[in-house]
Parts: structure tokens; sequence; C-alpha cells
């Protein structure tokens, strides 16, 4: 990276962020002003991309700073609905990169500047994200003119940052679709252009207005595959050569295609020094295009990395999208995206992909408080499946997903934020993520959607300067942006420790995560390096790091407070280190699975009691008497283990002297046993008032997919499963879940307690008869969230608990269940008196918009402002 730190400035910087005197990141690298940019180059050489920190900003959602190229009187303009478009542009992109270079990113990334489409009538949704292309070539009106966008990629420079562009090259916009059954043989059967579509009914540029295949010479051309929407994302077929989501898909296999999309692209690289691309729906063309896109030697048109070699952009960086997640210790989606990575000789297609797979392993263990071991695997199989990920963006929210903060809580976004900063790949921060934003595509400044009336650009939000203090950690030291870490240590059982180390000759860190809402204990973590070894504290979430010493076998025991994140730098071993404990010992467990409690014993010196400590959870831990022989004895209760599949952990750990017994392994199998089994009426789904109607999009009205059929509840000791028996899943989106159209939303009043919330948030609703609620558990394709009724009202879901609920889909017998263990049901003594509301809506964002009459993507019957966004409702259902 350019205007590196020399490391004595850097720990004279650090030192003085610590006692709070400066910004570091603005003393590391000073800013310039937008009146010098006019001197600044517009090409200038790539950086090391590793050692980059992305910003990633919607133009239309960012900044307004021309007010004159808002609406152009196409119905597509109102910053009221976020639908259309609020307003943001490239000049306010411009005058708001001091903003984004003092949090510490050197590289920006917006969405496509390009023309697009603004208002789709049969969607009724807008293009203000600038994925919908009608001109390839031409920046949108609403975003100003290429000589702002010239204007930005100067600035930028001038500030020695960089500038990547979103493009598309599978798609244009909603231009023409297929209504009925489609004729292989005959593509102009069914056949209709979308007239309704703003500004324009077809792409203007040439090729891409070759769109009406009833005209000869356009279905000659071949511009387009004349196919419907996908149906089947699982079928290859289908995926590469259908429409997504109505979008005219593009014939990339025609040369013709290629060759325009080459040159389209060349374009703003050499009249805008764009530095690097990030491909949209990468996943959507074939492989084998971008060898084409990328390294094509044809002399008109050449591949992109030519274009930008010959404007000294030897580095040029491409990265492309593949939307798929893999579940916990699995690959699948991790090999398919490597395959757009490199073929199948190892030779490279594009430089790099975002790392989808680590986005949901990060998920799953900071905002749902799953296994660590989550996290540990995916680490790994990430350096194993790829042959370079630091070349992978990593993040963890964008524009396609909820927010973070929707369902995850603050402490675990800022240990998501410290594991991004400390692995291979490059980190992306998404706008308003260091404003504490929970809405995807709310705006940042205060005419926009969603701002609530006021700008969102305040540098002493907390989230803003905890970015600044961890972009700074991964900028003074290169090791964490271009080593290989090596996982010490993780939870197989439930959130706990997370460690990991680096070490490249020189240097050699240490960063240990606890992923747990309680004190952890990171029991005698073998560190590989010599007893005695003194760790001196970089970095701490807190900002409270203590440094640390090994022990005399070389490993490192310490409680580590709930939520915690530290990075050690590891000093000298002393030469003569002596140390030593007396040995707690923990006799053998007998093979195979629990069906009871765990009995436990053994001997200890030297100390009086000892804390059985299950898969490092010091709060649930038991304190035992150490009688006058050495001797101890314990019974443990397994009943709150629900997963035979998991191997726990115990130890015996004596507080006084940090000393622990070596590690036993178990599993437990407890008996599920039914409570109740509710039918729901069938066919119900329409709404409380029984006037609700589904969009008018045709799944919707044969799937049916909210009809709630019945709800199955079992338990397992004080754990709780929730079975939903549906009309009929779908899963048309390819959602990772397994299921979309659908998001339903359980409400559950545990017993004995009088607190609770009746509000039924976001739904405009209450609660039916003297209900309240503890926990709601909302799920979608997408979202998997937890919360608990502290805070809760008719605009807030409440407080995120974990772990949250896991989840089981079985399509074939239409049936989704929620797991939730007795520590996400906050350990209750006895689950008899709960009770259980089930709701149906669907999900994207917040709840769909239901509206007087039905459209394509909202539903229809009601007032969506004041009506129930409820379509089946189960009974209030009491566990015996």
């Amino acid at each position: 990276m350019q205007n590196r730190l020399r490391p004595t400035l850097a720990s004279l910087v650090l030192l003085i962020l610590a006692t709070g005197l400066v910004d570091s990141v603005s003393a590391a690298r000073p800013a310039a002003r937008n009146d010098t940019c006019t001197s600044a180059p517009l090409h200038v050489a790539s950086p090391d991309w590793r050692d980059q920190i992305i910003y990633f900003a919607m133009i239309d959602r960012f900044d307004n700073a021309d007010s004159r190229n808002d609406d152009q009187g196409a119905e597509e303009f109102d910053p009221t609905d976020g639908r259309r478009y609020s307003g943001g542009d490239l000049a306010g992109l411009s005058r708001r990169l001091d903003y984004i270079h003092d949090l510490g990113a050197t590289a920006l990334w917006i969405t496509p500047p390009v023309a697009n489409q603004w208002w789709d009538a049969r969607h009724q949704y807008g293009g203000y994200h600038g994925y919908w292309a009608e001109d390839f070539m031409r920046v949108d009106a609403h975003a100003g003119t290429l000589d702002d966008y010239r204007k930005l990629s100067r600035c930028l420079h001038a500030r020695a940052m960089f500038l990547i562009q979103d493009i598309v090259v599978n798609h244009v916009g909603n231009f023409f679709r297929y209504d009925g059954v489609i004729d292989a043989d005959d593509p102009a059967h069914g056949f209709h252009i979308n007239t309704d579509a703003k500004p324009h009914d077809a792409p203007t540029r040439y090729p891409f207005s070759l769109n009406d295949v009833r005209r000869k010479k356009d279905r000659a051309a071949a511009i387009y595959h004349w196919t419907p929407d996908i149906i089947d994302f699982a079928d290859t077929h289908q995926l590469q050569n259908w429409q997504l989501a109505g979008l005219d898909d593009l014939n990339t296999e025609n040369p013709l295609v290629r060759k325009a999309l080459r040159q389209s692209y060349a374009f703003w690289i050499d009249k805008v020094g764009v530095d690097g691309y990030r491909i949209d729906t990468a996943f959507y063309v074939p492989p084998e295009f971008f060898d084409d896109f990328l390294r094509n030697k044809d002399r008109k048109a050449p591949g992109i990395l030519d274009v930008a070699a010959r404007n000294g952009q030897r580095n040029f960086l491409l990265f492309g999208e593949g939307f798929a997640m893999d579940a916990p210790y699995k690959d699948e989606s991790a090999r398919k995206i490597d395959r757009y990575l490199r073929d199948e000789s190892g030779k490279s297609r594009l430089p790099g992909m975002l790392n989808f797979p680590l986005y949901g392993s990060t998920l799953d263990v900071f905002a749902r408080g799953k296994p660590t071991a989550i996290l540990a695997h995916r680490i790994d199989s990430m350096q194993r499946v790829h042959a370079n990920p630091h070349f992978m963006p990593s993040f963890v929210d964008n524009h396609d997903v909820d927010r973070f903060l929707a369902g995850g809580s603050e402490d675990g976004l800022k240990q998501a934020l410290l594991l991004i900063m400390t692995l291979p790949g490059i980190p992306v921060i998404y706008y308003g993520t260091e404003q504490g934003f929970s809405e995807p595509r709310a705006s940042m400044f205060a005419t926009g959607f969603g701002s609530g009336g006021r700008d969102h650009f305040d540098r002493d939000a907390p989230l803003y300067r905890y970015i600044q203090r961890v972009s700074e950690l991964r900028r003074t030291h290169p090791l964490l942006s271009r080593g290989t870490p090596t996982v010490l240590a993780s939870n197989a059982a439930s959130a706990g420790v997370l460690a990991y180390r680096y070490g490249d000759g020189d240097e050699t860190l240490l960063v240990v995560f606890n992923s747990s809402d309680e004190p952890t204990l990171l029991a005698a973590l073998d560190t590989g390096l010599p007893p005695g070894t003194a760790l001196q504290s970089l970095f701490s979430i807190d900002g409270e790091g203590a440094n640390a010493v090994l022990d005399s076998e070389g490993t490192l025991t310490l409680r580590l407070p709930a939520r915690s994140g530290q990075v050690w730098k590891v000093g000298a071993a002393p030469r003569n280190f002596s140390g030593g404990t007396a040995p707690i010992t923990i006799e053998s467990l007998p093979e195979g699975e629990l069906t009871g409690d765990l009995e436990l014993k053994g001997s200890a010196h030297g100390t009086d009691q000892l804390r059985i400590v299950i898969d490092g959870r010091l709060a649930s831990s038991t304190v035992v008497a150490v009688d006058s022989g050495g001797r101890w004895r314990a019974t443990i209760d397994t009943s709150g283990f629900i997963d035979p599949s998991i191997s726990h952990e115990v130890l015996a750990w004596s507080e006084d002297s940090s000393t622990t017994s070596r590690v036993q392994k178990f599993r437990v199998r407890r008996d599920w046993h039914e409570l109740v089994d509710v039918e729901d009426p069938v066919d119900d789904d329409r709404g409380l008032l029984g006037t609700y109607r589904y969009p008018t999009d045709p799944l919707w009205q044969t799937a049916r997919p909210l009809d709630l059929r019945g709800v199955r509840v079992s338990a397992s000791g004080n754990s709780l499963r929730i079975a939903l028996h549906m009309h009929q899943l779908v899963a048309a989106w390819n959602p990772p879940n397994g299921f979309d159209h659908l998001a339903p939303t359980i409400y559950i009043e545990l017993p004995n307690r009088k607190d609770g919330a009746r509000v039924m948030p976001l739904q405009n609703s209450s609660l039916p008869g003297d209900m309240r609620w503890h926990l709601r558990l909302r799920a979608g394709g997408w979202s998997n969230t937890l919360t608990r009724a502290e805070s809760a009202s008719a605009a807030n879901e409440g407080i995120a608990q974990t772990p949250a609920a896991d989840l089981h889909v079985d399509r074939a017998h239409n049936t989704i269940e929620f797991t939730l263990s007795a520590a996400a049901l906050g350990y209750p003594a006895t689950l008899s008196g709960t009770r259980i509301l089930v709701t149906t809506w669907d999900y994207d964002g917040g709840y769909r918009a239901l509206k007087t009459e039905p459209g394509s993507a909202h539903f229809g019957g009601g007032d969506g402002d004041h009506d129930a966004l409820i379509m089946d409702q189960s009974a209030v259902i009491r566990v015996p």
C-alpha cells in the first residue's frame, strides 16, 4: 500500500491514539481538499490490493450534493419511498471523501453509475440501485455527469485512494417478458415488450437495443436469451440462460455481446480511471466468459486486463459476486465460487470473488451465537479451497442482505469487523455500518429515504471511531493482510473461544475472541511458543488490552470477558523460565453417548476447590470442593445438551493457580417428547381481516406459501422444538436457508414471568388476549433472528438473543423445524405453561408491503400503514 508508515512512526501514532489526543487515521494519511483534485491524475498505478480497505456506497443513498438532478420527471423520484430514487449522486460522494478517508478506507466501491431503467411498472420498483442498465456507456442522469465521475476519480487518487465500479455483464433492465407457456420452437410466442418501462422500453445503445425477438434482425443477432424467469436455481442451464427476476438475460456466449461488453467497460477505465471492477451476478454467466472478458487479444476491443495495463494499471482488481453460502462445515458453495477463480487446470479466471461463505459463517457465530468451530472450519477451508483468498473481499453486511444489526448486537458487530480485519481477504465496510444502521438501504443524508430526517456523517459515532482503530491495526501490521493464519482453538459446542496465530519469522501475532455473551475460559491454549513468552497487547475491542505471559508449558489460560476480541504481538521468551503447578486430573469418562447426567471424579493438590467447566462456559460452571486427600467428585446436569452429534469438552480449573486438567470429551443423547400438536385451518391465509390477497406473481398464487397447516411442539429437558407444517414450501430465489416467499414470526411467552411485551414489532398488531412475549423468532430465506422483549416497540424488534434457533427445512414434507436450546430460552426452570403464537408474512429488508390492490411484489386487501402484516396466524398454543 502507498504511504505506509515506518514502524517507529506507527508505534508513535498508536500510542497517541491510546491517549486519545488525535485521530490516528487522519494523522497517518493526510487528506486532500477537493479544490486541489483537478491536478490529480486520472490514472494511477494499481496498489497491492491485499493491503486495501474498501468502503462500499450506494450512490443514490449516500449523499445528495446536487438536487437539480433528483427528479427526472418519470415518477421515479420519491425519498419517502424506498423503491424509488432518493437523490444521492456522484458529487455527494466527492464532497464526503474526507469522511470516508478518515474512517480508514483506502478504496471506494460504488454501485453502477450507468444509465438505468428508472421505473419498472410491472414490478412497481425503481432502478435507483444501478443494476438495471439501459446504456452501459453513459452516466445516469440522477448520478450526475461524466465530469462529475472524473472528478470523483481524481479526488480519490489525490488522497492515494482507489475507485472500484460495480458492473453487470449478465443482464440489462426489464424491457421484455414472456407470458404463459413458452414455445422453444417459436421464441416470439408469449413475448411482450414492457412498454411502460421508463424512460425507455429498450436499451438505447447498439447492439443491446436489438431486443425484440419479433423482428428478424433482432432474432438473428441473438443478443439476448429469449427465455422466461428462472424457476429452478439448481438447474445450471436456467441459471445461465434464463431471466433473473425479469431482467433481460444477455447471450454472453455471443461474440458480438462479448465484444460490446469489453468495449463498454474499457470505456470507464479509459475515460474515468476506474481502478477495479466488482462484477454483479457472476454466477449467472458461464465461468468461461471471464477468460474472454479479461484476456481477449482483439486489438480493437481487448480484454479488460489489457485495457487497464495500457493505462498503467497492471494489477487491476476484478472480483465477482457469487451469492452462495455454505451450511456449517460444508464447502460446496465455496468450491462453486472457486470455479470462477480458476479453471480445472488451475489457470486464473477472475482475480477475486466475494467471500460469501465466510460472511455466512461470520453471521452464524457473531450474530447468532453458534459454535465458533463453524468459523474455524471456514478459515481453514478458504485457505484450502482457494489458491489466493487474500484477493477475496470479505464483509459483514451489504445491500443484498440484512444489516448485521438487524439481527445481531453491536458487540457482535465489533467482533465481526475485527475478524475481517485480521483474516486474509480485502475488508469491505458497507456504508452506514459505521453509523449503526439496521436498515439495509437507508440514506446517509437527511432528505433521503430512511434517514430519519438527519444526516449521518458523525465522526464521533462509536462505530466510526471503532472502525478507525481496527483499520489502523490492519494497516500498521501487514502480516494481517498478507500472512496465513493457523487456527489454534475453537468451540464445537457453543459460542466461546476462537483463536488463531500468524507468524512470518519477523513477527508473530495472536488473535483471540470470545463470541459468548458470558465470560469464557481460554484453557491451556497451545500456542506452539516457548514457555514464558511475553504477549504484548496490540488491540482490544474494549480498548483496555492487557499483556500476558505463557506458562511453563507454553500455553495460555485466561478468563475472557464476554464478547471480547484481542490481538497480541508475541515477544521474546526468557532464557531461563521456571514455573509449574501441581496437576489436576479428571478420570477417564466411559465410552459412548451419555443418556443421563455426567458423573465426574478426579484429583487435585494445592487447592481446596475447583470449577468444573463445560465448553468453556464459566457462568454455568460448577464449584466443587477438594477433600483433604486431594479427591473431588461432581454430578453435571446434561438436560440442556440437545445435539448428539456435538462433542462437548469438560475440564477442571483452579482459578487460584490458573491451572487446568486435561480436556475430556463426551456426547449426550437426550430424548425429545412431543408436547402438543395443533392443526391450523386449511386455506385461511387471507389475513386477520379475511380480505388479504397474495402478490400477483404466479408463484404466490399457485404455492400459497403463507398458509400454515399445523404446529407441533416438542421438548428435551428445557429445550424447545417448534415444527411448522406449511401448505407448500418454495425456494425460487435460491435462499441459503432453504425456503423463501415466507417469513414466519413466532412469539414465545415463558412461564412464571410477569414482564414481556404485547406489541408485535413491525407487524401493526398486538398479541391476542393477555399473552405477552419474552422471545421473538423471525426467520426467512436469508435471516434467522431471535430477540428479547426488552426495548421492543412497534418499530423495534427488541434486543438480539443468542444462540439463535437451529433451523431445519424438509421441503419434501413442507416442514420448517426450529430448535431453541435451554441457553437460548434463558434456562427456564420449566416449560410447562409456555405459550406460543405463530404468524406468517414475507420479509425483504422489512415486512413486505400491503396495499389496497396486490402487485407483483406486494400484498393486497388492506392498508399496510395500519392493518396487521399477518397472512395466517395460529391459535395461542399452551404447553402443558
